[in-house]
């Protein structure tokens, strides 16, 4: 069996708190609240966002959530200027 290592990319992130929505990214909200439960379009499908989950912008500008402990064992926080 071959060994891989992920590439190193840089996403947007933001924690859901469902009190301070909605969740913007680019100027638009990624999630919606049906009444009971909020969602987020991801190129699957509607998904269950939980409170501390984060939302990421992937490297195509797809949408999805990630539990906070995956989270935190995959991202670091980089602070640069990726803008350009």
């Amino acid at each position: 069996m071959a060994y891989y290592r992920k590439k190193p990319v840089i996403v947007q992130a933001e924690e859901f708190d469902p009190d301070h929505r909605p969740l913007p990214f680019d100027g638009h909200s990624v999630c919606c609240f049906d009444g009971e439960k909020w969602f987020i379009e991801t190129l699957e499908g509607q998904m269950l966002l939980t409170p501390g989950d984060y939302v990421i912008k992937g490297v195509k500008g797809e949408y999805y959530p990630c539990k906070p402990d995956i989270f935190e064992a995959t991202y670091e926080w980089f602070a640069a200027d990726v803008s350009r």
